[in-house]
């Protein structure tokens, strides 16, 4: 079952909130419909109550465990992926709080006290995971969320921002690369979400920035103009990118053969997907896949043509590898 779940591409979540509610707090199994590599132009606080496996937030795969807690900025895709026995099921894995950007300004424009989380949104373009102290009380904090009714809910809400707003520098790791700017407005916004969609929903198959212009209803060179400021990668970039970190993924989470995993990624020739995992990986597939969660590369930054420096990985410090 649990495969049926993990091979389908990344998708936009559409999230719907009640006429009742602000926000959407909710609780979910693993494995789930709802759980799946994902999307969507909300905020996105993640605790993990139990299980253990491996997270893919942006372009990062790393390691998580039991009191995991995240926070994913808008449009950056993500995924928690439990290590599972053959049909087994981790019962209310996940506690997860979403917001959009518009309703934390409107608070904020009649709440000033709340400006100091402004700084955490922005920066959660990166994906932010929270250890330690941190961790513990905005993991009580969410869980009363799912208790309290009225204003107390709301005010549980604004305690694990808070929390989190003041997390010393050792109790948060910014897990990847900017994904794209939060402040992102008008057509650049519009570019970003456009193009997105579109590479998610044809990830395996031939990619063109002529269609993603269209459904922006832009020209391509205006289209590649507001993708690359907003998003601060080209559009093959993030295509590129996408599709390496699906084949992590994929990788970590199912026994397809490469070949299969190469197809479902998009890339027709088996060599050219090889050469280009371990331009950005430091490693072949199948050196990948051998690897426990905890031994693969992690905080990371594929190269994609952005000449970013990396820390190495313990494998390459250990070899003597130059990143």
């Amino acid at each position: 079952m649990a495969a049926r779940f993990l091979e389908r591409p990344a998708t936009r979540e559409v999230i719907r909130h009640l006429p009742s509610e602000s926000f959407r707090w909710l609780e979910h199994d693993y494995p789930s419909e709802i759980a799946r590599w994902n999307y969507h132009p909300e905020y996105e606080l993640h605790l993990i109550r139990h299980g253990t496996g491996s997270y893919i937030i942006g372009d990062q795969v790393g390691p998580f465990g039991p009191g995991q807690v995240a926070l994913i900025g808008p449009g950056v895709p993500h995924d928690w992926m439990s290590d599972l026995q053959a049909d087994e099921v981790v019962y209310n894995r996940d506690v997860v709080l979403q917001f959009t950007g518009e309703w934390f300004d409107r608070c904020a424009s009649t709440l000033p006290e709340l400006n100091p989380v402004r700084a955490l949104l922005e920066s959660s373009g990166r994906g932010i995971i929270f250890t330690g102290s941190t961790a513990v009380r905005a993991a009580a904090e969410l869980e009363l969320i799912g208790t309290a009714q009225g204003a107390r809910k709301v005010s549980h809400v604004f305690a694990v921002l808070a929390t989190l707003a003041e997390a010393p520098v050792g109790e948060k790791v910014f897990v990847a690369r900017e994904w794209f700017s939060t402040a992102g407005q008008g057509d650049g916004k519009l570019a970003v979400e456009a193009g997105l969609a579109y590479i998610f929903d044809n990830l395996s198959t031939r990619i063109r920035m002529s269609d993603a212009a269209r459904l922006a209803h832009m020209s391509e060179p205006t289209f590649s103009k507001y993708f690359k400021k907003s998003s601060g990668l080209t559009f093959s970039a993030m295509v590129k990118k996408l599709r390496i970190a699906n084949a992590c993924r994929l990788l970590a989470q199912t026994d397809d053969p490469i070949a299969s995993v190469s197809l479902g990624v998009g890339y027709a020739n088996l060599a050219n997907f090889n050469r280009q995992f371990h331009t950005e990986v430091g490693m072949t597939p199948s050196r990948y896949r051998r690897l426990d969660a905890t031994e693969r590369p992690t905080g990371q930054t594929p190269s994609l043509d952005l000449k970013t420096r990396r820390s190495p990985s313990v494998l390459e410090s250990a070899a003597g590898i130059p990143v």
